[in-house]
């Protein structure tokens, strides 16, 4: 199945929803209620158009403003997404346009809450995660270049285990290498991801808890060095 990894357009959005909602599905992640799971969603009231809307107003967004790559079977004639990937660039210093696209977010998100509701989403452990991930990253982040920050990367579960999800990463931690730069993730599933990452270069730096009055996820922080350009062991 010959792979084409490039930038996301427009036509891609509604395949990009798609793939990310049906990859998450299961995740623990978005199973953080009822007991033993973290979630930051409510099942009972949550709202895929809801969720599709949020997630088309991410996707426009990284269009602009982060490293959004969809990957396609070329000998496809209809142009099915297959996997997703958006990284966040290295940025030690925000710039005006950081600034502007954070704001164009937030501004989108608030008129999406103001029409279609919150969603079933769980805001309180929403900000539990983000306040643990704030903490994490000021900890880790510790080189002044900055690191590529593979915020989401998914597979459609079909084309699982065809080398979709490496195309992915390698169409980023290439040029990582190329600049010497450090690539970061945070992964929800202990196993089988680590492992996977793993062969990619990615180690295990830190365990992210993020704990709601005993009810608890644990995230799992990886960092990856850059390597010499041409080593692909």
């Amino acid at each position: 199945m010959p792979i084409n990894i490039a930038p996301i357009a427009e036509s891609d959005i509604p395949g990009a929803v798609t793939c990310i909602q049906q990859a998450f599905e299961a995740d623990p992640y978005n199973n953080w209620y009822p007991n033993p799971w973290w979630m930051v969603f409510d099942k009972q009231n949550f709202s895929y158009t809801r969720n599709s809307v949020s997630l088309s107003i991410r996707c426009r967004w990284g269009m602009q403003h982060a490293i959004f790559r969809v990957a396609k079977d070329t000998a496809d004639p209809d142009g099915k997404v297959l996997g997703v990937a958006c990284w966040l660039p290295p940025s030690p210093t925000p710039t005006w346009s950081d600034y502007f696209g954070t704001w164009s977010l937030w501004a989108s998100q608030l008129r999406m809450n103001l029409w279609h509701g919150r969603g079933g989403l769980n805001v309180k452990r929403y900000w539990i995660w983000k306040a643990a991930q704030a903490r994490v990253q000021k900890e880790l982040w510790t080189d002044p270049l900055g690191y590529y920050f593979c915020n989401i990367v998914t597979v459609l579960p079909e084309a699982q285990g065809k080398g979709v999800g490496k195309l992915l990463f390698k169409d980023v931690t290439d040029v990582a290498d190329r600049e010497g730069r450090k690539c970061y993730l945070e992964s929800s599933r202990a196993e089988p991801n680590m492992a996977i990452y793993e062969r990619m270069g990615f180690v295990l730096v830190k365990e992210m808890v993020c704990d709601d009055e005993g009810e608890a996820i644990r995230l799992y922080c990886m960092v990856r060095e850059p390597r010499d350009v041409g080593d692909e062991t």
